[in-house]
């Protein structure tokens, strides 16, 4: 790690945080028509889709942080691609929960530099560790928005489109992860993983 990268880290966090987002490729969904919902149905899929933002906020800082400890190229090669797909991810999360009249999570900050830490702690571990670290954050990821596909409204099919190609990159992801060689972690730090997770999607969905 040098300086320089620490400044990349610091300008990738205020960006991602504050700035918004581009996708290079289109919106998922952009071409379905916007269904008429409840004002309820509304306010509950904007919540989804504000969690659903806080990931990827989360996931551009857990990458940025691997990547300034990973080792070898090919590691740094997986969380490098793997960030450009959340960067997408998390410009459609921010067009749908915009759409739908919701809002960014007021502890964007907080989530980001919590997320920064434990992805520097991930990739001092070793590279091996740090792609199984990878792996199972995508896993964990895809079973999240399988439960937001069970909760979104059926009306809410922009969103639903939006959610079902997360899910398809994601797994993407975790497999490139196992296929360079990562480690599978032990159940203490897959359960850790899921009761943090709880906790942000818990707060999130109102804050």
């Amino acid at each position: 790690m040098n300086l320089d990268d620490w400044i990349m880290a610091m300008e990738n966090g205020l960006r991602t945080v504050f700035a918004p987002a581009t996708s290079q490729r289109a919106l998922p969904g952009a071409a379905l028509p916007e269904t008429e919902m409840s004002e309820a149905q509304q306010r509950a899929a904007a919540a989804l889709m504000r969690v659903n933002h806080v990931g990827e906020v989360c996931a551009q800082a857990l990458y940025q942080g691997q990547a300034l400890t990973a080792r070898n190229d090919v590691a740094k090669h997986a969380l490098a691609k793997a960030a450009q797909e959340e960067i997408e991810h998390l410009a459609w999360c921010e067009a749908r929960m915009q759409a739908l009249g919701g809002r960014k999570s007021l502890l964007n900050p907080l989530w980001y530099a919590g997320s920064l830490a434990i992805g520097v702690t991930a990739g001092v571990l070793g590279d091996r560790w740090n792609l199984g670290f990878l792996a199972e954050t995508e896993r964990q990821v895809g079973a999240h928005l399988d439960s937001h596909l069970r909760k979104l409204p059926e009306e809410d099919v922009r969103s639903r489109a939006v959610v079902e190609q997360m899910k398809i990159d994601e797994a993407k992801h975790a497999d490139t992860a196992v296929s360079f060689g990562a480690a599978e972690l032990p159940l203490p730090v897959r359960g850790a993983m899921k009761w943090m997770a709880r906790t942000m999607t818990s707060v999130a969905y109102w804050i």
